[in-house]
């Protein structure tokens, strides 16, 4: 039987840094990954540039995470945003940031990204053994024994960062809930989080492929409103995605649990309000009448949506401006400022790029990452219950409780 001080199951970003970050303290480590190279997930992030963290302040780190966010305190603090950028650039990989702080290899190649944690797994000794599918693992007496394809490994500690359950492609097939559970955990309900959304109008079709720039959203579900900022919506064949809708969607698939009715408004021009909106009309009116109103719209926007609008204002498309009555001006302003839709759910959890849920925080010592029911079981990165929006957050999550954890279990 092969014996090491710790087993980390999952080479993600929040595996490879806790594999790293114990074999820098000494100890014998043995990483365990079911695919055949290390940070599949991490390779699709930003498109395929690995966004890695955000420069932002930690405080915006803790609230971008919700209820979750004060038990990741420590984690951050532990191995912040600068620590992980100093990481990278001391090995020489050179980042930039681009806008809202998102961070980004300056090679616009996740591969680089992967590159660099492999080389310090080499390093610092890890052993890592691809293709070994951990679904279960057992305690003997002090020691946890993993029965694998090669042959059990006996370990004293064991890091649980297996991800969540959704690309499961990418091998996030959600073993580690399954694992967790076994053992006496308890695993919040699974949910997707940034994740487009399906909505009931078959006109989105119409328009699939286009991107709105510079607009807000409202979601309204009986008394209950969320808000965007300003910024981008991309219509699809089933209905809406986009920054704005994947940083929301975690709060829109929780609230879409408890409501069933759901609209969503989009505010095609949020710099001006209704009232000022009806009279840019009136102007038009005034010193643009002889030109067709779907020429006029063309001028405030793309083109491809004009006929869409004015066919939900019940305007003809080949009306002239000066034809414009005063029922036709205020219902074509309300259309650009709550342009309607009904959202009527999300596409699977397994389509998502975060899995919200997972092992409760309630049952993990936030200073260690240590389990508080199984002594010697730890876990980092998605399989931990919280999820943030886009932007960097996510991955510095998994980064920070990965080397919180394999720094806690190196020094127990």
């Amino acid at each position: 039987m092969n014996s090491y001080d710790i087993a980390v199951i999952g080479a993600g970003a929040a595996g490879s840094v806790a594999a790293i970050r114990a074999g820098q303290l000494g100890k014998r480590v043995v990483l365990l990954e079911k695919n055949e190279l290390i940070g599949r997930k991490m390779l699709m992030t930003g498109r395929g540039r690995c966004n890695l963290t955000n420069s932002g302040k930690l405080d915006t780190f803790i609230e971008k995470f919700g209820r979750p966010g004060q038990f990741l305190r420590n984690a951050f603090y532990a191995f912040s945003n600068e620590d992980v950028m100093d990481f990278f650039k001391s090995r020489g990989l050179e980042l930039k940031s681009e806008r809202q702080g998102r961070v980004f290899p300056v090679t616009d190649n996740a591969r680089s990204v992967t590159q660099v944690l492999e080389k310090c797994l080499e390093e610092n000794k890890v052993d890592v053994i691809y293709k070994v599918h951990t679904k279960k693992l057992r305690r003997d007496g002090e020691e946890f024994i993993l029965d694998t394809p090669r042959g059990a490994i006996a370990v004293k500690k064991i890091i649980l960062a297996t991800g969540g359950a959704s690309y499961k492609d990418t091998g996030s097939a959600g073993d580690g809930f399954y694992i967790a559970q076994e053992l006496g955990h308890t695993i919040l309900p699974l949910a997707p989080g940034l994740v487009p959304l399906k909505t009931k109008e078959s006109w989105v079709k119409e328009v699939q492929g286009l991107t709105l720039k510079n607009v807000r959203l409202l979601f309204v579900a009986g008394k209950r409103k969320i808000r965007s900022d300003v910024g981008e919506l991309l219509f699809t064949h089933f209905g809406v995605s986009g920054p704005l809708i994947l940083d929301l969607s975690a709060d829109i698939v929780s609230l879409l649990s408890e409501e069933k009715d759901m609209r969503l408004l989009i505010d095609l021009k949020p710099g001006i309000d209704s009232g000022e909106m009806e009279d840019k009309l009136l102007r038009e009116v005034r010193e643009h009448g002889g030109r067709e109103i779907k020429t006029m719209l063309a001028g405030m926007l793309p083109l491809k949506l004009a006929p869409l609008i004015l066919r939900l204002a019940e305007i003809d498309l080949h009306k002239k401006v000066h034809q414009m009555n005063k029922d036709d001006r205020r219902k074509l302003a309300r259309i650009l400022k709550e342009l309607p839709l009904t959202v009527t759910g999300s596409l699977a959890l397994e389509e998502a790029m975060v899995t919200c849920g997972g092992v409760s925080i309630r049952e993990i010592n936030p200073r260690t990452m240590e389990s508080r029911i199984v002594p010697g079981l730890y876990f980092a990165g998605e399989v931990i219950e919280g999820g943030a929006p886009s932007g960097g957050y996510n991955l510095q999550q998994a980064f920070s409780t990965g080397y919180l954890a394999g720094e806690s279990a190196a020094n127990a």
